[in-house]
């Protein structure tokens, strides 16, 4: 009896283990995105997904779970078993509905930074049809007709929200925002004609600009993309000062293994210093990052203090309980 006892107590003492970084993984993790299909997010996570299975010898599966900017997914990941095999690729709407929702995930508490994969720009687009050619073109439309032009946007306090409602402040103008659950059926209603502005994401839209299905005037970064660098920036071209990059990363649940954060990271650092993969990320307007879990938690607070002060300025907050609706 007491032999079966001291057994038993050893079995548990061996699974009460912390995981271990030289037998991780064992099988498939599963990478969450909080937007749908074609959306920014998932374009890139499907291709540091693609790598990332190579360089860890298991399956890096890419699931998506959209719903209310990304919350869902954050939500889904933050209450996941913590063994690294449930994961989110995280956007800046990560870090900006926790400044904005109440009941949003505490990103600081709640999850453990793992690596900053890179940033890309949004591209401001419009319908054809709109007759606009320039940024400060839509600017003077803007002002004749307030409120008569609908802008659409992936969600509520997603970067391309955030940066609608940056442009309609510094711009002084005023524009309808209808919010959507992904940037793909943004696009779809952009083109054709139930809305005319949006702030997209390169890989969703770059396609379609060279297809003339929709206008490109500008992009937000600071300085120009290299997936279009032909555009001027939006400060270049009528609004000094202006800037707003999109970000992605991945997190785990809080209270992950160590030895699982940092395999996940060194896999994931030596995944973003492959040319192939380089030269597929820059084709969709990302720029890499990399870095340390440390780095990220680092990066992830500074996001959360700057985005925290331009929503309080915008009044977001208030907008967020009641969306429009596409």
């Amino acid at each position: 009896m007491i032999r079966s006892l001291a057994l038993l107590l050893a079995a548990f003492a061996f699974l009460a283990q912390p995981a271990r970084a030289d037998d991780y993984p064992t099988h498939p993790i599963r990478l969450i995105v909080g937007f749908a299909a074609g959306s920014s997010g998932d374009v890139i996570a499907r291709i540091v997904a693609n790598k990332l299975s190579g360089e860890l010898k298991q399956n890096v599966v890419v699931e998506d779970k959209s719903g209310a900017s990304s919350m869902v997914a954050t939500d889904y990941v933050a209450r996941s078993p913590k063994d690294g095999y449930t994961l989110m690729f995280a956007t800046i709407a990560t870090v900006i509905n926790m400044t904005m929702l109440p009941k949003a995930p505490d990103v600081e508490k709640d999850m453990t930074p793992i690596v900053r994969v890179g940033s890309i720009s949004n591209i401001l687009v419009v319908n054809p049809k709109l007759g606009v050619n320039d940024v400060k073109g839509l600017i003077a439309l803007a002002k004749a007709k307030p409120d008569e032009l609908n802008y659409g946007a992936a969600g509520i306090g997603s970067g391309p929200h955030l940066a609608s409602e940056l442009f309609k402040q510094m711009a002084g103008v005023k524009m309808t925002g209808v919010l959507y659950p992904g940037s793909g059926q943004t696009a779809v209603d952009l083109i054709a004609g139930r809305i005319q502005v949006m702030f997209a994401p390169a890989p969703t839209v770059l396609g379609l600009i060279k297809d003339g299905r929709v206008k490109a005037l500008a992009t937000t970064e600071a300085k120009r993309s290299s997936a279009a660098p032909d555009l001027p920036t939006i400060a270049e071209a009528a609004l000094p000062g202006y800037s707003a990059a999109l970000w992605f990363g991945i997190l785990g649940p809080a209270g992950l293994p160590k030895p699982v954060v940092d395999k996940l990271s060194q896999a994931t650092n030596a995944a973003l210093k492959d040319p192939a993969i380089l030269n597929e990320l820059q084709s969709q307007g990302l720029n890499a990052a990399g870095g340390s879990p440390d780095d990220f938690a680092r990066f992830i607070k500074s996001e959360t203090v700057r985005w925290a002060k331009v929503i309080k300025s915008m009044d977001v907050a208030k907008k967020a309980q009641s969306p429009a609706k596409p």
